[in-house]
């Protein structure tokens, strides 16, 4: 805001068009991985990324910073479902859940060391060298790349229908509708926003049902196992994003700390996310899903109720505790739902599968946080208290576990045992 003289409002585009931008790329990813050698798509989406990260640091104006944080979110887009992908692909079955938990370790180490980088870097130096530090990671993978990554996906060449992908706009349409709600309520811009958002989402549908081949492949909710494991991906996604938005307020808020010390005292969560993931990711492969994802939203809907019943009186030691267990759910939810339910589909649709469930995360998330913040503002003030309102905040989202767990309870008793 200093550098450029510009409003919150406006920086904040900045994080905003990064995930609207983002959440279109991840449709069409699974074409990408059918159409493009996949060592040649990697090596594309580092240079990408290192170029728009080279615009973030040179950038002289706002709007070649805006186009360099674009030109990062159109590769994380293409590769956060498709290097899921390609682990899937490549690993047996009765692998996989190690496979993808070791994946798990990796994204949660990233929310663990990633405020204290970023607060590090921030503190001592421009804010142009935490653009450097991604720049000089990104090119030192690119770089191994050339050695290290193989061309390991089937081609399927097909055209893109460009027509699909137009109105896959509809996804980040509904993502930015569901956070203006959360800040400016039913105001007729907004509304129109979500109907826009809910045609076009549905006329995608309807058009990837009808049209051969299609852009992104429908037919993955025919099975029943996967549609379960996206909505327990979802509901957990909805756990740990919230528990991410509302313990820095409930910290700051209730028990005075500064918003520094608030992000701070959510790492002892992420590192134990971190640390469950590959173990969560072993007792799949050995117990199956039922057993795994019933843990995580025991813990999730635990936490969110211990925290409703203790809101008014709550030690940070034990809200830290309660943020750890929520997130410590997600571990034994959200990667193994993504294994069980890529495990319940034919290899061919393993991309597919995946690029739905990362596009059905986003959303879930978006409209937890935005019903989140309004439940919050609106039960303070009707209650006239702070703690009130995260009281019944805390409830409500344990409510929204415990359905994790009545669906957890349908998913099957038996490990996936065919091979790859």
């Amino acid at each position: 805001m200093k550098a450029f003289g510009l409003g919150a409002d406006t920086v904040a585009w900045l994080t905003t068009g990064f995930m609207l931008v983002m959440t279109l790329m991840i449709p069409v990813s699974p074409w990408l991985l059918h159409n493009v050698t996949f060592q040649r798509l990697f090596q594309a989406i580092e240079l990408i990324f290192a170029i728009g990260t080279g615009l973030c640091i040179w950038a002289p104006s706002f709007t070649v910073l805006m186009i360099g944080r674009l030109l990062e979110a159109i590769a994380v887009g293409i590769i956060f479902p498709s290097f899921q992908t390609v682990l899937l692909t490549i690993t047996p079955h009765r692998e996989r859940g190690r496979v993808m938990g070791t994946a798990g370790l990796v994204m949660g180490s990233a929310l663990a060391v990633g405020p204290i980088i970023s607060g590090v870097l921030l503190t001592w130096f421009p804010w142009q060298a935490l653009f450097l530090f991604f720049l000089v990671v990104s090119l030192l993978v690119l770089a191994v790349s050339t050695v290290t990554i193989a061309s390991v996906m089937p081609l399927q060449p097909t055209q893109l229908d460009w027509v699909s992908f137009l109105l896959s706009a509809s996804f980040p349409i509904l993502l930015y509708a569901l956070g203006a709600l959360s800040k400016k309520g039913l105001t007729v811009g907004v509304v129109g926003l979500l109907i826009l958002g809910v045609l076009a989402a549905g006329i995608f549908v309807v058009r990837q049902l009808n049209r051969q081949p299609p852009m992104l492949q429908m037919r993955v909710f025919a099975t029943g196992m996967f549609t379960k494991a996206m909505f327990l991906t979802g509901i957990s996604y909805v756990g740990l994003i919230v528990t991410t938005i509302l313990m820095p307020l409930y910290f700051q808020t209730l028990l005075g700390l500064s918003p520094l010390i608030s992000g701070l005292s959510l790492v002892p969560a992420a590192v134990l996310l971190s640390i469950l993931n590959p173990i969560s990711g072993r007792l799949l492969d050995r117990f199956g899903p039922r057993v795994v994802a019933m843990i995580g939203m025991l813990l999730i809907t635990g936490g969110f109720g211990l925290l409703a019943v203790f809101a008014h009186h709550l030690p940070l030691i034990w809200a830290i505790m309660l943020a750890m267990a929520t997130e410590a759910g997600n571990a034994f939810v959200m990667m193994p739902s993504v294994t069980a339910g890529a495990n319940a589909l034919p290899n061919e649709l393993v991309a597919d599968g995946t690029a739905v469930t990362t596009t059905a995360r986003q959303l879930f998330g978006s409209a937890g946080v935005m019903f989140a913040t309004v439940l919050l503002d609106g039960m303070q003030t009707t209650l006239r208290s702070h703690a009130g309102g995260f009281a019944v905040t805390f409830a409500v989202f344990a409510g929204v576990g415990l359905i994790g767990l009545l669906l957890a309870l349908t998913l099957p008793k038996e490990v996936a045992k065919k091979a790859v």
